[in-house]
């Protein structure tokens, strides 16, 4: 049996992001797969740009990705109560590719933020935006990574170990959905 193709989308584009480095910690922890971290460094969409020049093709290997995948981890932060604009960017540009990748896709939530809820209410509000492409989003365990500047070691590895034991078992949860 091959291995399960894992790719993964971060909501921050910062090189030392810790959602960046709370999506790579699940993958670790899912075990044996083939492991592809998704860029959406997207234009901002405008939907004349998209007339007259087309959805770029940097979106449309996005959504190849996806398809490609046998499941998805999204991981995001928390800007003023809700996810990054970089990522609903790069779900709106992605809706606008022909057919839906997402449809039937699974999908593995998580947050990081400095605030002590951990990024919940970004993580509900991506939730919401998901509604629309029918993936099948895992319900639980939640992740929530408080305070995730200190949250890992020098090595990007999670150093709570209440997190440690639900990332664990979300990736088993995901791996299960497969």
């Amino acid at each position: 049996m091959t291995s399960p193709k894992l790719l993964a989308i971060s909501g921050s584009l910062r090189a030392e992001a810790t959602n960046t480095k709370l999506m790579r910690e699940a993958a670790r922890l899912f075990g044996d797969h083939e492991y592809t971290e998704a860029d959406i460094a997207f234009p901002l969409y405008d939907a004349d740009d998209e007339v007259a020049q087309g959805v770029p093709k940097k979106v449309q290997k996005v959504a190849a990705q996806i398809a490609a995948a046998d499941a998805v981890i999204i991981s995001t932060p928390e800007y003023n109560k809700g996810p990054s604009g970089v990522l609903k960017n790069a779900l709106d540009w992605i809706s606008r590719v022909e057919g839906n990748p997402w449809n039937d896709k699974p999908v593995a939530v998580m947050s990081a933020a400095a605030g002590r809820a951990g990024g919940e209410r970004a993580q509900m509000v991506l939730r919401g935006f998901m509604v629309p492409f029918r993936p099948r989003i895992l319900q639980g365990p939640e992740i929530h990574l408080a305070a995730s500047s200190q949250a890992f070691d020098e090595n990007g590895h999670l150093t709570g170990e209440i997190y440690v034991k639900e990332l664990t078992a979300l990736m088993v949860a995901l791996r299960r959905m497969i």
